[in-house]
């Protein structure tokens, strides 16, 4: 049994004649004849009375056509769903993000692909940079958003793009003696209490303290930069993080700029250069459209890619 049986079932029903069941369906009166007669057969019942009046379902047709127009229906369900599913309007899409990301540039990206996309599943984590790159090199992530791209095994199929720029500030309560100067020497800070990101430390802070490691070595550790602010304010510490970091918006803190200016590793944007994944391919064309500075060497990237469709 296929759908065109189903299909000359259902005009020959709401037709009652099969020289105009034929004609709806396109196709001669004789071949519609000799498909409805090898329907019953195949189904092992009388399906329609054919009367001098017209032709009509039989208990057994109604009971048929009932099955057949929902088959129908669902298959053509069916096709649209896989349609939306290959235009990337459904389906699911896993980015891991450190905090930073989420102040800019992530907001603008996500709420259009939102958007654009309302029924895309989008599972959003914040995380470390060496999670988010350990989650989209085991297949956990589908983009990586870090401070430096992923490094290890299988970083070599990835594809990654910066897409922003910070150099370090400093932190402070309003009440700290820091408050209200536009910069501090790295040798200020190395005389206060710290606080930092949990991976800055060997990620990319070292390089600054490398004529005296012990304050960092002794320095608070937060999770994230909200943290860093939040436990600047409660004077636990002058806190380090990212420029971007003055995004937030709290009237009990103060930042500082560091002298000398200490540029920190680009966030980068990184996802597997072989997914074939339409809702990826949706998402990036959202950051091509959304993001000046990243669109053409995405687009440059996305050339040498052909795995990668723009929808």
């Amino acid at each position: 049994m296929e759908a065109r049986h189903l299909r000359y079932a259902v005009a020959l029903a709401e037709h009652g004649h099969f020289g105009r069941a034929a004609a709806s369906l396109g196709i001669a009166q004789p071949p519609l004849s000799t498909q409805i007669a090898a329907l019953e057969r195949e189904v092992g019942e009388r399906l329609f009375d054919r009367t001098s009046r017209g032709v009509f379902p039989t208990a057994a047709g109604e009971a048929f056509l009932v099955r057949a127009r929902a088959a129908l229906a669902e298959m053509h369900r069916a096709r649209i769903d896989a349609a939306r599913a290959a235009r990337g309007e459904t389906g699911r899409l896993r980015i891991g993000v450190v905090a930073s990301a989420l102040l800019d540039p992530l907001p603008t990206v996500l709420g259009r692909f939102r958007r654009s996309r309302p029924e895309v599943r989008l599972i959003v984590q914040e995380m470390t940079t060496p999670e988010v790159a350990a989650g989209l090199l085991d297949g956990e992530l589908d983009v990586a958003v870090g401070r430096g791209g992923p490094r290890g095994a299988g970083a070599e199929d990835l594809v990654t793009v910066p897409i922003g720029a910070d150099h370090l500030v400093a932190v402070v309560s309003a009440a700290h003696p820091f408050a209200g100067q536009p910069g501090v020497t790295v040798e200020q800070l190395a005389a206060e209490p710290l606080v930092v990101e949990t991976d800055a430390a060997e990620s990319y802070l070292r390089p600054l303290f490398a004529d005296d490691p012990a304050p960092l070595g002794a320095a608070a550790t937060a999770r994230d930069i909200h943290t860093i602010a939040g436990l600047a304010a409660c004077c636990a510490g002058v806190g380090l993080g990212p420029s971007r970091m003055r995004l937030i918006a709290r009237p009990d803190v103060w930042f500082c700029d560091v002298a000398p200016r200490y540029r920190l590793p680009d966030l980068q944007m990184s996802f597997r250069a072989a997914d074939p994944s339409p809702v990826l391919a949706a998402f990036l064309d959202v950051v091509r459209r959304n993001c000046a500075r990243v669109g053409s060497r995405l687009d440059d990237l996305l050339a040498r890619h052909p795995a990668i469709t723009q929808v």
